[in-house]
């Protein structure tokens, strides 16, 4: 899609948030990736964590994230998979003031072409929370790449035409 080059890049300010119960910031590869990533095209890294696969750690987090007033975006990596221990999607739901059911639709499809009917494992999702955006990526570099470069790094793109989330930042809280 294209970019217009006449109107002004507006960086995000995004949190990082990986869950896993095994991996510390030495071994987050996954959450490496994503903060090269999103600082390579210009925004902003505002925080990064690393909580287990716990819903009240998680939901204790996004919240405090989401009240923050310098932090506009959350992606979170790792916990969106189909055992037991993984609870990212449950704990978005408990946040979640409006569900974005086509992010998860088009990181399927998108996964699909690489990875074929492995991509049903995924419960990648999203959502508006409070007015801050909330994007939950499965655990893999290869995932982390996928969601980035192909829904993220556009739709957080101020200049991405037709539209992108970023213009309608101002209006998330409208009623």
């Amino acid at each position: 899609m294209p970019i217009d080059a006449g109107a002004a890049f507006l960086p995000v300010r995004i949190a990082v948030l990986t869950v896993s119960d095994t991996r510390g910031l030495a071994e987050d590869r996954s959450g490496d990736t994503l903060i090269e990533r999103l600082t390579g095209t210009g925004h902003i890294l505002a925080d990064r964590a690393i909580e287990r696969d716990d819903v009240p750690a998680i939901v204790a987090r996004l919240r405090g994230w989401i009240a923050d007033p310098a932090i506009d975006c959350v992606i979170t990596t790792g916990g969106t998979g189909v055992t037991g221990r993984d609870v990212t999607p449950e704990a978005i739901e408990q946040v979640a003031t409006k569900m974005i059911p086509g992010f998860g639709e088009l990181f399927r499809y998108l996964s699909y072409a690489k990875i074929g009917t492995s991509t049903v494992q995924s419960r990648a999702c999203a959502c508006v929370a409070e007015g801050t955006y909330v994007f939950a990526l499965p655990g893999s570099t290869g995932a982390v790449k996928d969601g980035w470069d192909g829904i993220l790094r556009e739709q957080l793109d101020s200049r991405h035409r037709p539209c992108n989330f970023v213009e309608l930042m101002p209006r998330l809280l409208e009623r």
